[in-house]
């Protein structure tokens, strides 16, 4: 493995984990700054105020996207395996 390919294989690498946990965050972030955005507003300092609408948020984007989500996580995996039995070629 030269360093060309080692380069290519950490790019995949993080542009699978930013393609996976990138709705969860963006998700999250959303939801908790809105929240905070109310908070603020109405002066109400309630702590589960934040975490409840959070989770939820997040069950809600697994329940939709995680098909897909796992879908990107077994193609890299895939990509990972194939890859094993060229350079052994």
């Amino acid at each position: 493995m030269d360093i060309s390919e080692a380069l290519f294989w950490g790019q995949q690498a993080l542009t699978t984990v930013a393609l996976i946990s990138g709705p969860v965050l963006l998700t999250a972030m959303v939801v908790g700054l809105t929240i905070s955005l109310f908070q603020a507003v109405t002066q109400v300092q309630e702590m589960t105020l934040v975490f409840v609408p959070k989770i939820a948020a997040v069950f809600f984007v697994f329940s939709v996207m995680g098909g897909w989500m796992l879908n990107q996580a077994v193609n890299f995996a895939t990509l990972c395996f194939e890859s094993i039995g060229e350079t052994t070629r």
